[in-house]
């Protein structure tokens, strides 16, 4: 079946906006702000870099650990790709099917059993959390967890990415740390936070004060306005409720002040009163 230009067109066009779309839910899975002090921490694990384009996760669409008979492969903030050394092992529906092996979960393990690899997803990205690995020093990095939930065992995987602004260490050493739960850790600039100052701590309540009175003023401006241009008809300036005692409030003011002022300061010299002696 041939499509025209137009369907082409469209086709190409909804592929980008998918692609944009899955960009940046990406984006906002893997960000984390975090306030400490007049500190804000941002960690935002997917974004590129000029030395890292695809942020922290692995650019061979996966990253590769072992550890005692157990193999594990993972990747951070998307999905598993495989365009070589795919998984080999059994039961792998539920993480891409036999022929797309571990392209359809973020975490899969493979153990023998039996003499036979077996599959077993541990993680998936629906599922992923980022906590800081220390709340006491926020600029260390990262923990990201990955889980599952088996019919039989639930899974899951913490991957402590270290602030290493130095390069990229890969991850070496896999800790069984329950009856399906594992832990790794990688050093990766991205476990690196940008960190701003924060000066000021809001508006405060006198500030918040202000802002919701001149709101209920404004409105009061407008509904006015409104009420008197369509119903009563009024044009012009006078369309303004209440206009003359608007326009007063300048002279109020300026007298309010020159009588406080005299209050201070006294009658003036060539004031007298009605009780001041007179010489004759």
């Amino acid at each position: 079946m041939r499509l025209c230009a137009g369907e082409s067109l469209g086709w190409l066009v909804l592929s980008l906006t998918l692609t944009v779309l899955h960009l940046n839910a990406v984006s906002a899975t893997c960000e984390i702000s975090i306030v400490d002090g007049k500190r804000l921490y941002n960690y935002s694990l997917a974004s590129p870099t000029p030395k890292y384009p695809h942020g922290v996760r692995s650019e061979d669409g996966y990253y590769k650990v072992a550890a005692n008979g157990t193999v594990l492969w993972f990747q951070l903030c998307d999905a598993m790709i495989f365009n070589h050394d795919p998984p080999m092992c059994i039961d792998c529906r539920d993480c891409g099917g036999p022929s797309h092996c571990g392209m359809g979960c973020s975490a899969l393990m493979v153990n023998k059993l039996g003499g036979y690899p077996v599959c077993t997803t541990i993680g998936r990205m629906s599922s992923m959390l980022i906590d800081l690995l220390d709340e006491k020093n926020p600029h260390m990095g990262v923990v990201v967890k990955l889980s599952t939930v088996g019919l039989k065992v639930n899974c899951s995987l913490a991957v402590s990415v270290f602030c290493d602004s130095s390069g990229l260490q890969e991850p070496k050493v896999l800790e069984k740390v329950g009856t399906c739960d594992f832990a790794t850790q990688l050093r990766h600039p991205s476990g690196c936070a940008q960190i701003i100052s924060v000066r000021g701590k809001g508006l405060g309540w006198f500030g918040t004060l202000v802002v919701i009175i001149l709101c209920l003023f404004g409105g009061y401006l407008l509904a006015g306005t409104v009420y008197r241009f369509f119903y009563l008809g009024i044009r012009g300036i006078d369309v303004i409720p209440n206009l003359e005692f608007w326009a007063s409030i300048p002279h109020r003011v300026q007298s309010s002040f020159m009588s406080l002022l005299r209050r201070f300061r006294g009658p003036s010299e060539g004031y007298r009163n009605s009780y001041s002696p007179v010489n004759f």
